[in-house]
């Protein structure tokens, strides 16, 4: 048993690539960090920090991508809970783990020009009834806010945005990834189509829904929120928005991202239709 256990914990040296939302905590000076969940494929490590994102999650390639991930070049070795664990000079520290950051990635690609036409053509497809549903199917707060955004009506949409943060259980809330979803295609999609009303509106909805996030979500999701009010989103997210510009087909990567979680991809999906039929409405409008 002692040497099963010794043999666990030997040091395991790895190298990684970090999404450059993370930059910033990682090349700070080392400081220390708490384990908040471990998983299989993957471990959420809270950093004592007073900015975002204070949540870094470190995984293998079979998890899913955050934006805020540092993706490991090789397996995650046994960690728990209550390990000691240390971020910064561009390394991370988690019990027997020692991973070195090589290379960045972007989480907030732009997308080419996107014509009005195929903005429509997405939209019909988005706003199918899907299995599973959103967590929030039928929230009268979810459907103000659908309502407020295409009129661009500003009070409406912070009003209703305000309902929905932290509103659902499990470590992303459904009001909060709805949110997310919407903050990022607002942002892509009017920057795409030169919708500048609807860029207008994720940075009142960035503001409005990250000003407390810390106090009235989980520690993931309020990171989740700010790196969504810079446009910085999951590969399964970017490639709707990609299938929704033509860079890829739209209908096989909605599937993909409505598998993730019990319903945050129907969730995320849900948020991408409430602001593709945003941007629609807004478009021309300054």
């Amino acid at each position: 048993m002692t040497v099963s256990t010794h043999a666990r914990r030997t040091r395991v040296h790895v190298t990684g690539a970090a999404s450059t939302a993370v930059r910033s905590v990682l090349e700070s000076p080392r400081r220390p960090a708490r384990v908040l969940a471990v998983f299989p494929a993957g471990v959420y490590l809270e950093v004592r920090t007073e900015t975002e994102p204070s949540v870094i999650a470190v995984i293998t390639g079979e998890a899913t991508r955050l934006p805020n991930s540092v993706l490991l070049a090789g397996p995650l070795p046994h960690v728990t809970v209550g390990d000691d664990a240390y971020v910064g000079d561009r390394a991370v520290d988690l019990g027997p783990l020692s991973l070195r950051v090589r290379r960045w990635w972007d989480p907030a690609p732009p997308l080419g020009p996107i014509d009005r036409a195929r903005l429509a053509g997405a939209a019909a497809i988005l706003t199918r009834p899907s299995d599973p549903a959103p967590g929030l199917a039928g929230n009268g707060a979810v459907a103000s806010l659908a309502a407020a955004c295409a009129k661009g009506w500003l009070l409406g949409a912070v009003s209703a945005a305000e309902q929905l943060v932290g509103l659902g259980p499990g470590l992303t809330p459904s009001g909060d990834d709805v949110l997310a979803a919407l903050l990022v295609t607002l942002r892509h999609l009017g920057t795409a189509t030169g919708a500048e009303r609807a860029v207008w509106l994720a940075d009142w909805l960035a503001a409005t829904v990250t000003y407390d996030a810390r106090t009235r979500t989980t520690p993931l999701s309020a990171t989740l929120l700010h790196c969504a009010a810079r446009g910085e989103a999951s590969p399964e997210l970017l490639a709707v928005l990609r299938g929704i510009a033509g860079g890829q087909a739209l209908e096989p990567a909605l599937r993909r991202l409505r598998r993730l979680g019990h319903t945050s991809g129907a969730d995320l999906a849900q948020g991408v239709a409430i602001g593709v039929g945003a941007v629609l409405a807004l478009g021309g409008q300054r």
